[in-house]
């Protein structure tokens, strides 16, 4: 299968062909398969005006001035890593095992740099997205499961962000507001927050990083109001062993990663690089784009990291070993709203009562501030989810809708269902729903994962740029071990499920449907990467003749 450049019309491409058409003398062999720009699309708006990357002789290695010129992208894709399925699993995380599951938040984090590297090095050398390049490289069919996939993990994504956004108004109002109301308002605020882009890339950029700075500040304060054992949070972070954990804490370490590693955000990253201006016909500017959206990925990540860890933390400290009488009687004792909550038997933690445990322990004001840092999470995920379902909608389809046509779509079959669980149950299935949604996220990964190792390991598409064989190894290994732990997640939620043959007989034929899906994935980057053993397979010629001249 030999690459040729990709056809078909690209999102927010380089505005000027003829640099294209006209690459570096010196840089003649091996180049990367890259983006004409002879068109674009709806999804352009956020790229019509790039930022120019300045020169700066005078620090040639590193220079802070274009640091700050590639700053942006990044910021924007750690809000996935902040939003409220995040925070919830956080929160549980520090409830049932105290400081001792921080080293996995720590790995999962550091695992989704590298996995956010190789979103933004696809961007900066090809020129298309992720879901641009699955568009032209798989056939029509599994093209089409692939991207109904990623459009579950979108919608699932999206829910969680209406459910966290809905609890915070109920907290912020005292219950005033209702769950429906609050479901109801994330419709509207989403469309006031669309075209936030019109004002300018660095606005819209200026203004994520207000939510983030917001997420810090609130967060920050419960972190220092707590003020948790500092000793045992090292511990906990840098040793990687849970002593005397058991089912609950293991689950939990589980869902960690499941929740830090987000599948569609892969998708964004290498779509968000793309609103720079590289010129790609030269290695060296490839190079330099490269540094440096690594080095801003990891500030960024790490300050999502630090966030993460302040919500762990409260949650560990102040919440970790106590009983239900003690928190009730605080409850009653401070006269907290919503205190009945915990009114019961069994002492669980959530995001709504995640904040009125804070208040009852802390005071009213830090049920409130809590509640002001899960709106802003809510808030800029909102955002970010829209610009991916719009990248991943038109990279896969070759569609080109509106926007807010895109927007309504995809946001109504998120609300649809949220908005009846808020109606006619309570806030606990609200929060039930957000813990399914994890679950839903973490089965998505394959789809991400595989593909990026699949396009960024291939020298068609990549050409020197391609990956390493260690970085592909411990890309195939990560892969491998997040496919077992959706096994595992699967073998947990079955033993819950009604004892029922027509339900075992359900989940059998969706667990082969989506193992089956998986391989074909795994089988076609093995061909697509020069394992020809594999392309003698009986289902090679049929599925490769479908193919795109791509690779």
């Amino acid at each position: 299968m030999k690459a040729q450049t990709g056809s078909g019309d690209d999102v927010g491409l380089e505005d000027s062909s003829q640099r294209e058409n006209q690459p570096d003398s010196s840089w003649q062999e091996n180049q990367p398969i890259r983006a004409n720009a002879s068109s674009s699309s709806v999804a352009s708006a956020y790229f019509n005006n790039k930022i120019i990357i300045p020169e700066d002789q005078q620090h040639p290695i590193f220079s802070f001035k274009k640091l700050w010129a590639f700053t942006g992208p990044g910021f924007l894709m750690s809000i996935a890593y902040l939003d409220p399925g995040n925070i919830e699993s956080d929160l549980r995380s520090g409830s049932v095992a105290q400081f001792k599951l921080l080293w996995v938040l720590m790995s999962a984090t550091f695992l989704g740099l590298l996995m956010q590297r190789l979103s933004a090095r696809l961007g900066v050398v090809t020129g298309m997205h992720l879901a641009e390049v699955c568009y032209r490289s798989y056939p029509r069919v599994p093209r089409l499961v692939l991207w109904i996939m990623v459009e579950i993990a979108i919608i699932g994504s999206d829910m969680q962000e209406v459910i966290g956004t809905a609890i915070a108004f109920y907290l912020l109002s005292d219950g005033k507001i209702p769950l429906y109301a609050g479901v109801l308002i994330t419709i509207a605020d989403t469309f006031t927050f669309l075209f936030l882009d019109k004002y300018g890339l660095r606005k819209l950029e200026g203004f994520f990083a207000f939510l983030i700075l917001i997420m810090v500040v609130t967060f920050g304060y419960e972190y220092v109001m707590v003020a948790p054992d500092q000793p045992a949070l090292l511990r906990g972070m840098f040793v990687p062993f849970c002593e005397d954990c058991g089912p609950d804490q293991v689950l939990q370490a589980v869902a960690i990663i499941g929740a830090i590693i987000m599948p569609h955000n892969i998708y964004l990253h290498s779509a968000l690089v793309k609103s720079r201006d590289v010129d790609r016909t030269k290695r060296d500017h490839i190079q330099e784009a490269n540094k440096y959206f690594f080095v801003e990925a990891a500030i960024a990540l790490f300050i999502s990291f630090l966030i993460n860890v302040f919500v762990t933390a409260v949650f560990a400290e102040g919440f970790y070993g106590r009983n239900i009488t003690q928190v009730y009687d605080s409850c009653i004792e401070r006269e907290v709203p919503h205190a009945s909550v915990f009114n019961t038997t069994n002492l669980e933690v959530d995001i709504f009562r995640g904040g009125v445990f804070l208040g009852c322990q802390f005071g009213l004001a830090a049920l409130y501030i809590w509640a002001v840092g899960i709106l802003a999470a809510g808030q800029s995920s909102t955002m970010t989810g829209t610009y991916t379902g719009q990248f991943v909608m038109e990279g896969f389809l070759n569609l080109k809708w509106k926007r807010w046509i895109r927007v309504l779509f995809t946001r109504s079959i998120a609300i649809f269902p949220t908005i009846l669980v808020a109606s006619f149950s309570g806030i606990q299935d609200l929060t039930q729903m957000n813990d399914m949604l994890n679950v839903l996220m973490s089965m998505q990964l394959p789809f991400a994962l595989i593909p990026i190792l699949t396009f960024t390991s291939s020298e068609s598409i990549m050409g020197d740029f391609k990956n390493g064989r260690l970085m592909s190894v411990f890309t195939a290994l990560l892969a491998v071990l997040v496919i077992g732990i959706n096994l595992f997640f699967i073998s947990v939620y079955i033993h819950s499920l009604p004892p029922h043959w027509a339900v075992y007989v359900a989940v059998s034929v969706l667990v082969i449907l989506y193992l089956t899906f998986v391989l074909y994935l795994v089988w076609f980057c093995l061909v697509s990467n020069g394992f020809h053993f594999f392309d003698r397979l009986p289902v090679a010629d049929s599925t490769l003749d479908e193919c795109s001249p791509l690779l």
